[in-house]
This record gives structure tokens, sequence and C-alpha cells, in this order.
């Protein structure tokens, strides 16, 4: 079903109800009919589906309330807050890419779907962008492509607007410009009285600081306004290589080399992704230049490495996105994920590291579907606009991901321990030999991680003082039971 298609079946549903608890779902329908989508509706399986993760699809709330502007988002939060039944719990999607059970959809309750309220809209001197918090980053960048601008968004087209830069953003220019939330002018934000108001660093600056990272804490953002970026190409690879421990050495050598702050390019940005397939090995460089030219030498410890090709070229950031993201599936059944930050240390360490999870994978390689990836990537060059606890301007910050998929519920526990396993080993090695920092990145952690707690005491202090503020009942830490809370 195309998204046109999906529009228009929303906008002609009929206002029926067909649910074992339909209180709320019924006083939503009343207010906003026509927007909210029950589970006898043929737009409720094709939503649900939309989710990337099978733990996500799973979930099943009573009803789907699809708001297309602010104002519909206002008068939602002002109908179901002062209800008190067991079904007026909600949750707050966008893209719908994280992958952990009930972090943008909930079980009894309602789904606040965002993805109708899309828009990219220039400022008339096109140094601004504002974004609906349910677009996705494709059409963001081939909205921009035809003014030569991009903005700080997504390095996957199919990633959501809003999850994204609530929750950091990491993006082609993270090296030179920081998170993508480091760079938000203002938020556009429902609070849970149903006022709307516009945050900025002058306006509200206790909020606007806690809103980048603050994930759905504290409101519903309906619009962000982010700085663009003069932007007519840049360079993208995409390198494959035989996999054994030459070329191992050879990725952990250019890499230790490539983070030592004399080395450090603003412009490059880049990945090494392990993959583990059912047992069988294989390595990939992501090389991405944010400035139109061809062959920068900062990546010449990679592309020096003997390799099988790939891409190597000038695209605008929209193609680019395209093409690396059609390596990507487009779903997955089941899927749990890890990520944790450190400082960069020699290479003989990132072979320790790729070892421990050689061996790891080996516990799980007969699991059906098994791929596992290990991802080493660098770190935003924070700017210091957040609550993350990171040095501003450090460049030698890493970050690894651990992201097992697999196709059956019934492997859960197995693979859970698995990557659990690899990670504790990993990141034991790192903390003793003082590389480990506390920092784990919201948009890659799984639930289980204790994000906020690994920004300080005293940030998180900061983030409880605004939600005590501007939500003073605690609407969006009991009522919205999803994501990352702040208590």
């Amino acid at each position: 079903m195309s998204r046109l298609l999906w529009r228009a079946l929303i906008a002609a549903l009929p206002a029926v109800v067909l649910s074992t608890n339909p209180n709320t779902c019924q006083a939503i329908n009343a207010q906003f009919p026509g927007r909210v989508v029950f589970s006898n509706d043929s737009a409720y399986a094709f939503d649900q589906s939309s989710y990337y993760s099978g733990q996500e699809r799973a979930v099943q709330p009573n009803c789907i309330f699809t708001p297309a502007t602010t104002s519909d988002v206002s008068q939602f939060v002002k109908t179901i807050t002062p209800r008190q039944d067991s079904d007026a719990n909600f949750a707050i999607r966008g893209g719908g890419h994280t992958l952990w059970k009930g972090a943008a959809n909930i079980d009894g309750g309602v789904t606040v779907d965002m993805r109708l309220i899309n828009q990219t809209v220039l400022s008339a001197d096109k140094t601004v962008a504002s974004l609906g918090p349910g677009g996705r980053w494709h059409d963001v960048y081939h909205s921009l492509e035809p003014h030569n601008l991009t903005v700080m968004g997504g390095r996957l087209g199919s990633l959501g607007v809003g999850g994204f830069l609530s929750g950091g953003g990491m993006t082609f220019l993270s090296r030179r410009k920081g998170w993508g939330c480091d760079n938000i002018y203002g938020y556009e934000l429902v609070l849970a009285s149903g006022d709307i108001i516009y945050v900025t660093e002058a306006s509200y600056p206790d909020l606007w600081l806690a809103l980048k990272g603050g994930s759905n804490n504290f409101g519903i953002i309906t619009r962000f306004d982010v700085p663009t970026f003069p932007s007519d190409g840049m360079w993208y690879s995409l390198l494959e290589y035989e996999y054994n421990d030459t070329v191992l050495e050879a990725q952990a050598q250019a890499f230790s080399r490539f983070m030592e702050p004399a080395n450090f390019d603003d412009a490059a940005m880049m990945g090494i992704f392990l993959d583990c397939t059912g047992g069988n090995f294989s390595v990939r460089d992501a090389l991405w230049y944010a400035d139109n030219v061809a062959k920068p030498p900062v990546f010449n410890g990679f592309t020096e490495i003997p390799n099988l090709g790939g891409v190597a070229e000038i695209a605008t950031v929209a193609n680019v996105v395209d093409e690396f993201g059609a390596n990507l599936p487009t779903s997955i059944q089941r899927a749990f994920q890890l990520d944790w930050s450190f400082q960069n240390p020699p290479a003989d360490v990132y072979m320790e590291l790729i070892k421990i999870w050689e061996n790891g994978t080996r516990a799980v390689a007969d699991v059906p579907g098994m791929f596992i990836e290990f991802l080493t990537q660098p770190q935003a060059v924070t700017n210091g606009t957040n609550l993350f606890g990171l040095t501003a301007g450090k460049t030698d910050y890493a970050m690894m991901l651990m992201t097992a998929a697999y196709n059956n519920e019934a492997d859960d526990e197995k693979i859970r321990g698995a990557i659990l396993e690899i990670v504790r080993a990993q990141r034991g090695l790192l903390r003793r030999g003082g590389y480990l920092i506390d920092f784990v990145y919201t948009n890659y952690a799984d639930g289980s991680q204790g994000v906020y707690k690994s920004w300080g005491a005293g940030n998180v202090a900061k983030m409880q003082a605004a939600s005590k503020k501007y939500d003073p009942q605690g609407i969006f830490q009991t009522r919205v039971p999803g994501g990352f809370k702040v208590f």
C-alpha cells in the first residue's frame, strides 16, 4: 500500500469502534472523526506492519490516532490526559525504527502516529528548515536537494525525523557540527496541559536544553526548526574486504590512526561494519565525506587496504542515503542491540575487541536467521549544547554498536545472553585500559540500558527539574510509558 493510498484510507475511515475497552478511543474518535484507526480497520494492520522490528509490530494498541496538525495534537492531549481509564495511556511514534518492544507503541492504549505531520518548509532566506516529526529523512533531503542545501539528519533515509532529532542524531556533519540536537534552534511543543509553546534558548532555556536528547519526556514535539547547510555533493564509498586477520589488523590500525586528534578532519565520518551471518564473517567500510571532494586523503588508511571493490562516488546527500539504505533490510523479525562509547585506544585493543566478538558469535551461530553486526564508528564531536555529559570539542571519542537480528521469539534469551556476554567482555577490556566512558547514546540503546544515568547525576537532575516544572502531574512519565524516562 502506498503512502498516498494510506493517507486516503485514513481520511475515509468511518467512525466505527470495535474494541474490548473502547472508552478512550470512543472519546478521541468523537473529537476527531476520521482520525482514529481501530483494530478492525485495514489501515490498522498496515500501520502496525510499518514498524521496523517484530517486537514493535507485535504490540497491539486499542486504536491509533493520526493527527494532521499541531492543533490536533493539542486537542488530543486535552482530551486524553483528564481520563483515568486504564486504556488512556499513549505512545508517540514517528518512523518506528527503534527496535525494542514498547519504545513507540503500546498495548491496550492509544498510539499517536505522527507521520501526517511531515512537512519540510524553508524560511524565506533558506537558512532555516522547519521539519515535521513524522517526516522521513529521505523525503527531507530530496526536498532540499534542488536548493543545494542539507540539514543534520539521518544517514538512513527511512529513519523518522522526530525520534532521530529528539534522541540526539548522528549525522554526516557530526564531526563538524556535533549531534543533530546540538543544532536545533527551536521546538514547537505540546505540553501535558495541551498548551502549545515555542521553545528556544531565549524563551524556555531549561526546557530547550532538556529537549536535546530528552526524547518524549516533556511533551509532543510537532516541529523542529534547524539550520540548513550548503551542499552540492558529498563523497561516499562502501568497500568490501576479505575477512581475515591481515585485513582486520589493517582496519584496526587505520581506525586508531584515523581517530587520533592530529589526524582529525571535520568532514570525515565513517563506520567499520563487521557482520556474522549464520557463522560466516564479512567486513565493509562505509566512508562519508561531507564536502564535494573526491577520494579524500583522510580515508587512505582504509582505501589502501586490499579490497573487493564497491561504491566510490560524489553524490547528493539524498542519493547517498538511498544507496546506503538499499544495503539494509526494510524490516526484521526479532532484534536486540546495545551501544557504548569510549576514548580511542591503540590498534591492538581494537583487535582484542574484534576477537571477543568473533568468539562470542559462535554460541549462537545455529540460531535460525542469525545476523550479528558489530559497528565501530567515530562519535559526534559535540558543541556542548546538550546534557550528555561529554567534553565539548573532543575528537577522539568513538562508539560501538552491537545489533543482532534473528527469526524467532523462542531465541530471545539465547541471543540476548550471547550479546550481553560479548559486550560485557568488550566493555570490561576498555574499562581496564581506562578507555571506557559512561555515555550511552539514546537512539542506539536497548530499553534495558541506563541511558540518562550515564549522562551524569547533575544532568539528570536538570531534566527532572524541567519535567516537574512543565509537566507537574508527570503525564509523560507515567501515561507515556515507552522510551527512556527521566524518573
